[in-house]
């Protein structure tokens, strides 16, 4: 075990990388909408290009 200090560590910060398939399944996309994703991106993207690329039917209310 080791010590470490809190100001000697990295402030980055990781961005998170999702399989574009499993992003489609959980958040209840299409395969149409996986394709497009995964032609635009290939099999991984970030969550925030995933988030604003991905186009979702609206849900209305009456």
């Amino acid at each position: 075990m080791e010590h470490v200090e809190a100001e000697k560590l990295s402030k980055h910060t990781v961005t998170k990388v999702w399989n574009v398939r499993e992003f489609c399944q959980q958040h209840q996309l299409g395969e149409q909408e996986e394709v497009r994703l995964r032609r635009l991106f290939g099999r991984f993207a970030t969550a925030s290009e995933l988030q604003h690329n991905a186009k979702r039917p609206p849900r209305w209310r009456y």
